[in-house]
């Protein structure tokens, strides 16, 4: 019996000092994990694997075209970038493991994740220790809310919502139109209440949605829609073309489908035509990718020589505007006569970028020529990003 309460004892301690070690690495402010660097660091959490890899590695590969285009020209004052990449396949548990993997190899900024359900995650990571991020796609409108590390370069599902509102006000006044989103789902959810809030009361919608039980047959959804010619998709790529699929020939050929940010790469899944959809399929963007500005010409060359095109989305186009944001934030603050090391603390560098994110700082993206999603890009106060948007037809109704 005694031995029992001695082993009992022995390991009671050594729960309570591994408990302490968990406690002491969640928390950035006992240690500088920069310490040592010798680049500045710049971390990712995304979906490198599974069924929103096309997103994840869009990102990681133009962010990463991007710290080799500023290595290849000094660096900062000399300095050198280096980008860490994670794999957290869209899945919110995976993200505190690459958090932490990342903030003890060094990470100084960060670019957040690359979808909402796992930035959610780790905003609350990333604000215990105060790193700054700075994320391409996370659109949930709570990415940014509550605290004050965190911005984004993508429109936040409000504003999308707002946006896509104010399309169908301005062009469907006095018409019906219909709704297909994802119950479940932060992301989907989240653009349709803001469009919903938003749209004109001579508005009428027809609403149907899915949920992660249901979704791989909308027989329901679509003929609950079949009589809509202009159908609104605040939904991913995904259940989007397996609707436009087992619909092509109910939905009136003549229909149009609008969705947000989550339709890009839709024409590029494998396994699915989207020639063979005779509907239009369009998006609300910030990224057209045939643009003939200099800017966007550009990126899709360099984009398209080093990766191919079966990445090349606005996802990846944001995370390039994204490391060149914060590193023209960094020089500007250098500029100014604030010293920024190499072995800076995460912390101490979020405070130098949120002063410049909150005090004005404008981003016309490399050279400060024009940026690849946008022209004269600021940051509201709620982290939320303040530049136009465009409407961008993926493919047109076969005529």
């Amino acid at each position: 019996m005694k031995l029992r309460k001695v082993l009992a004892i022995v390991l009671a301690m050594a729960l309570c000092i591994g408990m302490v070690s968990v406690f002491a690495s969640c928390n950035g402010g006992k240690k500088n994990y920069a310490e040592n660097n010798t680049e500045f660091v710049i971390g990712l959490s995304g979906p490198l694997t599974g069924g929103a890899a096309v997103y994840g590695q869009a990102v990681k590969n133009s962010a990463q075209m991007a710290v080799d285009e500023i290595n290849a020209a000094g660096g900062l004052n000399g300095v050198m970038f280096k980008l860490v990449a994670t794999d957290d396949q869209h899945d919110p548990s995976l993200v505190s493991a690459n958090y932490y993997s990342m903030y003890e190899g060094g990470m100084q900024v960060s670019l957040g994740t690359v979808t909402t359900d796992p930035g959610l995650e780790y905003k609350e990571l990333s604000q215990e220790d105060n790193v700054f991020f700075l994320t391409p796609s996370a659109s949930g409108d709570d990415i940014t809310k509550d605290y004050d590390n965190g911005y984004q370069m993508c429109f936040a599902d409000g504003n999308q919502g707002a946006a896509a509102a104010k399309y169908v006000n301005d062009n469907y006044a006095g018409q019906t139109i219909g709704a297909f989103y994802k119950a479940d789902d932060a992301y989907s959810k989240g653009i349709y209440d803001q469009f919903m809030d938003n749209l004109n009361d001579n508005v009428t919608v027809v609403s149907t949605n899915f949920t992660k039980t249901n979704e791989t047959n909308f027989a329901t959804q679509i003929d609950t829609l079949k009589n809509c010619k202009f159908i609104f998709m605040p939904t991913y790529y995904g259940p989007a073309s397996l609707f436009m699929t087992q619909a092509k020939s109910i939905i009136a050929p003549d229909a149009i489908y609008y969705g947000c940010d989550g339709f890009d790469g839709i024409d590029k899944i494998d396994g699915f035509d989207i020639k063979a959809i005779p509907q239009a399929v369009t998006m609300l963007s910030h990224f057209n990718s045939n643009s003939t500005s200099e800017a966007v010409t550009s990126y899709v060359e360099k984009y398209t020589n080093k990766y191919g095109t079966d990445t090349l989305n606005q996802f990846g186009a944001s995370a390039y505007d994204c490391v060149y944001a914060i590193y023209y934030a960094m020089k500007s603050a250098m500029d100014k006569g604030t010293a920024i090391d190499v072995t800076i603390s995460a912390s101490d560098l979020c405070d130098i970028l949120k002063s410049e994110f909150q005090g004005g700082f404008t981003f016309n993206g490399k050279d400060q020529k024009g940026a690849v999603t946008g022209t004269n890009i600021k940051w509201n106060a709620d982290g939320t990003v303040n530049k136009a948007a465009d409407f961008y037809e993926i493919k047109p109704a076969n005529k």
